[in-house]
């Protein structure tokens, strides 16, 4: 009998490792409570710099739905997504029970104040430019093209080009 009790204890160990693993290794969730954030982003400017573009958080959580739906957006549509992947490098950042990231948004100016997704644009050097309410892309239950279209047109590297506003 307690053959059968620490049996069933070992394996259900197991099972709980398994499915760490499985949530660690898996692909449809945005966002990585146990990213370091700091490094991350560290990273996303450096490849914005390599690049040429700037660096656009999503600051959301696997719970927010709104999240996913800006995401796949931006994501699917050719035109959005031609215009992301030109511009920007997206990193998703995650804000959720498990870890808020509190210290990171205080320098970003708490744009969890407008509530999720919250974007925000960080130039190549790290210097926050934008801060985004998601909520004023939206339209029904979803986003509106041309406003997403228009805010990521706005907020790209070349709208910065002093050239284009020179005589």
């Amino acid at each position: 009998m307690q053959c059968k009790f620490y049996c069933m204890r070992f394996l259900f160990f197991v099972s709980l490792l398994l499915s760490l693993n499985a949530f660690a290794s898996d692909t449809t969730k945005l966002y990585n409570p146990y990213a370091s954030v700091e490094k991350d982003v560290a990273s996303a400017l450096v490849k914005a710099k390599k690049e040429n573009k700037h660096v656009l958080l999503q600051i959301g959580g696997n719970w927010c739905v709104w999240c996913y739906r800006f995401h796949d957006f931006v994501t699917t549509d050719t035109t959005l997504k031609d215009l992301l992947e030109s511009n920007y490098v997206l990193y998703d950042l995650n804000y959720s029970k498990e870890n808020k990231n509190l210290d990171y948004l205080k320098k970003l100016g708490y744009p969890q104040r407008f509530g999720f997704p919250a974007l925000v644009v960080l130039d190549a050097n790290g210097n926050r430019i934008h801060t985004q309410d998601s909520g004023l892309l939206e339209k029904g239950k979803g986003y509106d093209f041309d406003k997403v279209k228009s805010f990521l047109l706005n907020w790209a590297p070349s709208a910065f080009d002093e050239k284009k506003y020179k005589e």
